[in-house]
């Protein structure tokens, strides 16, 4: 078990592996670029980048077998509650916890509950104002990584989504996706009320609030 995070495993090595991603002391070593690897058969796969072999074949040759399962669109992994297949199990079992909704990791400080033992670990962080994760470049700190490495891009000015209708690029999946509804013209907010369409969420609930708000008539108007 580990003791920072009281997490337990049924194998020694998970456990061992664990542990050196808290240390940061991956143990197995790529002798052409120092790059390090928790488990041995990530950095026998990483070779084939150095090497250039390709041993996973259909037309073409591939370094890994999830990446002609990509190239050939196949997936074998099928959801038995819906039509939607995946390229590997994990994803399978990820997305198969939509349909049994079943959140097992309970808050002690809240009632809310999570379906993943991290997202309550992130989640416990606004109880206690905890937030591990400092930028490098200013004093700003969050509860998780994702956030941090959003928030970096600001300080790099690195923009990974583009727009596949014009020039531009974000720095966030979101923005890119509210800013292309520009191009497509796609309006997937309805108001419930009068039926208007708006392409963001939040402008709907801007909208919202003229129904909600009591009609004002001026001073001796009918």
């Amino acid at each position: 078990m580990c003791p920072e995070y009281d997490k337990s495993f049924k194998r020694q090595t998970a456990l061992e592996v664990h542990v050196w991603s808290h240390m940061g002391e991956w143990p197995f070593v790529c002798t052409n670029c120092g790059k390090r690897f928790g488990h041995k058969h990530h950095l026998l796969r990483y070779r084939h980048v150095h090497t250039g072999d390709k041993p996973f074949a259909c037309d073409q040759h591939f370094n890994d077998k999830c990446c002609l399962h990509i190239h050939n669109r196949k997936k074998p992994f099928a959801c038995t509650n819906c039509p939607k297949a995946f390229r590997d199990k994990t994803s399978l079992t990820i997305h198969q916890q939509v349909h049994t909704r079943e959140q097992p990791f309970a808050c002690a400080q809240c009632p809310k509950t999570f379906r993943y033992k991290k997202t309550l670990r992130v989640h416990q962080l606004m109880h206690t104002g905890e937030r591990p994760f400092a930028c490098a470049h200013c004093p700003k700190a969050f509860r998780d990584s994702s956030t941090l490495a959003v928030h970096q891009r600001i300080h790099t000015d690195e923009r990974p989504f583009n727009c596949t209708h014009c020039p531009k690029a974000f720095r966030e999946k979101m923005t890119l996706t509210v800013h292309e509804r520009i191009h497509t013209g796609e309006k997937p907010y309805k108001c419930s009320e009068c039926g208007k369409a708006l392409s963001q969420k939040q402008n709907l609930k801007r909208h919202q609030r003229m129904h909600q708000s009591p009609l004002v008539v001026p001073e001796g108007g009918q």
